[in-house]
């Protein structure tokens, strides 16, 4: 069946629902089990052993295996042949390539439920009643309630509307939006079928409401929908990096490249010492490429990809639990450098529990009655409250205290046609013919666009001419409950001699009878005042963005301390007068915005961003998305936002709550921190690892070999790094300025850091060493000519640097402060160190030493060896120190 064809009837027999109770519970779930969910086929994975030996196709990883089958192949030439190294490797490699697998798939799993938490929801009729589902879960049959700001979930017929338009341009490349209808459409003679763009009685998946309202059939899900027949084309899977990611590949190529470099001299200093004779040696040849390759896997960190990777999924992961949805990795760096917080006022600051508390006229009935058929909230008898926008709720539930609920109002006085609210005219107007057949108008809004539409007033004594002093009195009114920070809406109605020519809002919206205005108040969340303090210590400003009124916005802002004063806030109309130069200049001035326009939130937004500020952004409304797409970091509300607020934002507010976002700068600042602590931890490392095999390959002895490094690298450097993304937020991570974006990873002198723990640790390991070939009375001149291989020494210095990393990791719980001082422990560092305690014990103990080529060594010598590796935490906190003192001084 072409639908857009058929009358609604039809379709609604095509598909056995019924257009105004939908299907049951029961039948939806029935079909979803039949048909599957509303979902785009996606991307094929990867399948798991491709992505094993993808692990396996990094450059260094591949120069070890051909290493180690080098060393066999020239090992079974001269019948010497030796597979320890080949079997260590090979082992070691494989253990690496599994653990990136796991990894890979955690974070997956973790990216996976944060994009089920943020799923699209639909309003949906079940049983006769609107429900809000899971937008997989539609099905054919469902009928679906569309508003402006709604995502269209799947291929729809239109069974009503009131003014909708709809944004098209995804599948029809036309960027006006299309005004829809309900009527079948009929094909024109010669014409085989109807283009899409022009089926006007239909709606899309992925198309957006901009305008209006409606309802709609579904008759196509999933992969049968328009979309699904462009999706069933392509892969629109894209893996993106972050901008870290993307540093660290720099880091990457940079290291590489100082790694072939530090290699190319090795081969060069052996060639020079040994003359023409170095290429007829094979095993001098072979000697100098493993201590090359040793070089390679000591100068890369082969697990800081991975590791970065698996913290910020860990803390994508806690964000979601704390109600912080991050939809976008780079949110997560963004926001530790955040500067600005522009944030909404309804619902985010305050609890989105509008009540009217108060009213002014001279006929209450007329008033609560007014406002509850101009609006598209309803009571709903089952709950016993109103389901709707939040001050239409509470305008509906008013009614409804006095016995009005919006059912009888509805069936006693049916919609005959509308002009829906409109954030330009600041109102919308119903016609309703009541039970005396009267045809009346009536209208809702802001009060002051409300009063100067009117030409009289209702009063005790019936409907008298609104003088210019009763105008007055009515607007001084309308201040007074602003300054008591009440919402206020002003109400009106026309009544007509016949249903009106047109539901323009121009045309209805005049000469208009007011009866009077209802107050209502949205408490302020209780957690908010002190999280605008907290952000303020962290040296973020918070500024509100509002379309209330002026007063009203002033009054909620000095309660929480974002404003001291009236002077702080302007309005939108006075910020059109404002050039652009001087708001430059200005904007600093200001902490509200009352009564803005959707263009007036990107000026905002854009002047702070021009002055060289990261912005964070929150909205709700379809109107707030341009705004939230421009900021630095976009906040969509999960509870109110509309679908295509949440579908631009970088970060989702499950609860709506202002707190939330301090929460989530608060969490983003702890997870850079903990990232460039585990870049500091793995760096320092294996620069100490290049430094201890270089000087070593200059004098002329080999102080460990590829496999103890690679073992090394894995096991002490890896489970480390990752418990260090587990590190709590360090004290005072809130008082700090935040950083500024421009700042690369080794910012405030880390490379120092790493450089000066680089050096200490390899001295550590080359003494170690030397104590080893002392305790084993081998001269160091044996060990250059070959007569000794000096395992006493090797094995030393294989204990201390496993170890003096994992006691360095202790260190690099903060850059700064001591060790000792810090007021918490971190449980999976501990666990780490005494894993990796363990399986150092086991590969030096146990069988395994042979394959490793270490020697037997006593208590003594462990001793030594574990004394030296502790020596790295007195010696850090020393600089520590002298670092605090420095910094100090310079402040």
């Amino acid at each position: 069946m072409k639908e857009y064809l058929s009358p609604v009837d039809d379709v609604v027999k095509g598909v056995a629902t019924d257009a105004d109770s939908g299907l049951s519970q029961a039948e939806a779930a029935r079909r979803l089990e039949k048909d599957g969910p509303n979902k785009l086929k996606e991307a094929e994975k990867t399948p798991v052993i491709v992505r094993f030996f993808q692990q396996m196709a990094d450059p260094m990883i591949i120069m070890l295996i051909v290493a180690a089958v080098i060393s066999a192949i020239t090992g079974m030439v001269q019948g010497e042949a030796d597979f320890a190294d080949v079997i260590i490797i090979c082992f070691v490699v494989i253990v690496n390539a599994v653990l990136g697998v796991v990894q890979e798939s955690k974070a997956e799993e973790a990216l996976a439920a944060l994009q089920e938490m943020s799923a699209a929801q639909s309003k949906v009729v079940r049983d006769g009643r609107i429900v809000s589902v899971h937008s997989s879960e539609l099905v054919a049959g469902d009928v679906v309630i569309l508003e402006a700001g709604d995502a269209v979930p799947a291929d729809c017929r239109i069974i009503e509307c009131a003014s909708m338009k709809i944004e098209e341009a995804a599948l029809t490349g036309e960027s006006v939006p299309v005004e829809k209808h309900a009527d079948s459409l009929s094909l024109a003679e010669g014409q085989d079928d109807i283009p899409l763009g022009d089926r006007k009685n239909m709606c899309y998946m992925g198309s957006t409401v901009v305008y209006g309202r409606g309802r709609a059939v579904v008759v196509a899900c999933g992969m049968d929908t328009e979309m699904g027949k462009i999706a069933d084309a392509l892969s629109q899977a894209k893996d993106e990096e972050t901008p870290l990611q993307k540093k660290l590949d720099e880091l990457s190529r940079v290291l590489s490249v100082a790694c072939i470099i530090i290699c190319a001299l090795v081969f060069v200093v052996t060639w020079l010492k040994h003359g023409m004779g170095f290429f007829s040696n094979i095993n001098l040849v072979l000697n100098t490429f493993m201590v090359a390759v040793s070089l390679a896997v000591a100068a890369i960190p082969e697990g800081l990809a991975a590791v970065v990777t698996i913290v910020l999924s860990i803390g994508v992961t806690k964000m979601s639990q704390h109600n912080a949805i991050i939809r976008k990795l780079t949110a997560v760096e963004t926001l530790g450098c955040t500067q600005l917080i522009c944030s909404d006022k309804t619902g985010t600051l305050t609890q989105n529990k509008m009540t009217v508390v108060r009213h002014e006229t001279q006929n209450i009935d007329s008033l609560v009655t007014c406002m509850a058929l101009c609006s598209d909230a309803k009571w709903d008898d089952a709950e016993g409250k109103a389901v709707g926008e939040p001050t239409e709720a509470a305008l509906v539930a008013d009614a409804a205290k006095r016995g009005f609920t919006s059912a009888d109002l509805d069936s006693a006085n049916p919609r005959l046609g509308e002009a829906p609210f409109d954030s330009g005219r600041k109102m919308m107007s119903v016609v309703n013919q009541d039970v005396n057949g009267r045809i009346v108008q009536h209208t809702k809004g802001a009060p002051d666009e409300i009063i100067k539409r009117c030409t009289s007033i209702l009063t005790s004594d019936g409907v008298v001419p609104l003088t210019d002093e009763t105008r007055e009195l009515m607007l001084r009114k309308n201040k007074a409950m602003a300054d008591d920070a009440l919402r206020v809406m002003a109400a009106a109605r026309r009544v007509w001699d016949h249903e009106p020519e047109s539901y323009d809002a121009s045309y209805l919206e005049q000469d208009m009878t007011l009866i009077g205005l209802s107050g209502m108040i949205d408490p302020v969340r209780p957690e908010v005042k002190g999280a605008i303090g907290e952000a303020h210590n962290a040296g973020i400003r918070v500024v509100m963005i509002t379309g209330d009124h002026i007063d009203t916005a002033v009054a909620i802002a000095r309660e929480l301390g974002i404003i001291k004063d009236r002077s702080q806030a302007i309005t939108g109309a006075e910020l059109d007068k404002i050039s652009d130069e001087e708001f430059m200049d200005r904007i600093e001035d200001f902490g509200v915005y009352a009564r803005v326009q959707p263009e007036h939130k990107v000026r905002i937004v854009d002047t702070w961003k021009k002055k060289g500020k990261i912005v964070a952004m929150t909205g709700d409304g379809v109107n707030d998305a341009p705004s939230i797409k421009r900021a630095d970091i976009g906040v969509g509300m999960g509870i109110t936002g509309t679908d295509v607020t949440k579908n631009v934002a970088d970060m989702v507010l499950a609860d709506d709550n202002f707190a939330t976002i301090v929460e989530a700068v608060e969490e983003g600042r702890r997870i850079y921190d903990n990232i460039r602590k585990a870049i500091a931890f793995l760096l320092s490392s294996n620069l100490a690892e290049v430094i201890s095999v270089f000087v070593a390959s200059l004098i002329g002895f080999t102080i460990l070999e590829p496999t103890h490094l690679l073992w090394i690298n894995l096991i002490t450097d890896c489970f480390p790094a990752l418990a260090m993304a587990m590190e709590v937020a360090e004290p005072g991570l809130m008082k700090r300025s935040p950083r500024n974006a421009d700042d690369g990873v080794f910012a405030g002198g880390m490379w120092l850091d790493c450089l000066v723990q680089g050096i200490v640790i390899a001295a550590l390991t080359l003494i170690s060493y030397f104590v080893g070939l002392s305790i084993e009375n081998v001269p160091l001149s044996d060990v250059i000519s070959g007569a000794n291989l000096g395992r006493d020494g090797m094995t030393m210095a294989f204990l201390t640097l496993s170890m003096v990393e994992m006691f360095h990791s202790f260190n690099m719980r903060s850059r700064r402060q001591s060790v000792f001082k810090l007021p918490t422990q971190n449980v999976w560092l501990w666990l780490a160190f005494a894993g990796s305690l363990v399986l150092t014990f086991v590969v030096i103990e146990t069988p395994l030493s042979v394959a490793f080529g270490f020697a037997e060594i006593n208590v003594g010598e462990y001793a030594i060896a574990m004394l030296l590796a502790a020596c790295i935490i007195p010696i850090v906190e020393a600089y520590k120190a002298i670092m605090r003192a420095v910094e100090k001084r310079r402040a």
